[in-house]
């Protein structure tokens, strides 16, 4: 897998059908990660796409290589005309540290202005940490909330 820059990937929205492929990806990246699938909770929105990203006004894209295999997710879920949340931003191990992930995340920073959002917030946890450094160096800052998940010890924002 050659994958150098953002133009070596196909990324399109993803459909119903996209789930299980999606599911896989997500959960194997936790798995890596020592984290717990939450089928019933966190990973809930997962079991429909359209109606939870898509039909509310969110986005929810998959990353295909050249020969269509899933390398990547990343969503943004509508809280309210203001805010949306940044979901299932994972990548495929083997094109993780190629600068990847900050190509996509400036995408879809600008596609939520675009969609009029005003705020991205987004949970993590701490074991995540490179993830968290890619967050940061994009402007995102620490909030405070409540955390309900052993998968969330942080919570950031950004302002657009």
């Amino acid at each position: 897998m050659d994958i150098q820059s953002i133009d070596d990937m196909f990324i399109r929205s993803a459909k119903n059908e996209d789930r299980d492929r999606v599911v896989a990806l997500v959960f194997s990246v936790l798995s890596e990660f020592g984290l717990p699938p939450d089928p019933d909770l966190r990973d809930a929105d997962l079991d429909d796409i359209e109606g939870n990203y898509i039909i509310p006004g969110g986005v929810f894209e998959v990353i295909e290589d050249k020969q269509g295999e899933l390398i990547g997710t990343v969503g943004l879920y509508r809280l309210d005309d203001e805010t949306c949340e940044l979901r299932k931003m994972y990548f495929d191990q083997r094109i993780r540290g190629k600068g990847l992930g900050k190509q996509v995340l400036e995408r879809i920073i600008v596609k939520a202005r675009t969609l009029g959002f005003r705020r991205i917030q987004l949970d993590t946890v701490s074991v995540l940490k490179a993830a968290i450094h890619l967050y940061i160096s994009a402007g995102f800052l620490p909030i405070k909330t409540d955390h309900v998940s052993a998968r969330v010890d942080q919570t950031y924002a950004l302002d657009l």
